[in-house]
């Protein structure tokens, strides 16, 4: 029998700002949390990082359940 495929979803709680982290959270199975954390020490060095959420809110569906 074959497991469901996992999807790179938003969810529709537990969101902060637009729930990109906890989507990424939740599909890897970390916190949310250590995305964020993640996320914003990563802002610190340079790069793109700041567009790529951008991209990502705008590219990742939100969930419909």
């Amino acid at each position: 029998m074959n497991a469901p495929a996992r999807r790179l979803t938003r969810p529709r709680s537990g969101k902060v700002f637009a729930g990109v982290c906890a989507g990424i959270g939740n599909y890897f199975g970390i916190s949310p949390n250590v995305v964020r954390l993640i996320f914003v020490l990563s802002c610190l060095l340079p790069g793109p990082q700041f567009v790529l959420y951008l991209l990502l809110w705008i590219i990742v569906p939100k969930a419909t359940f």
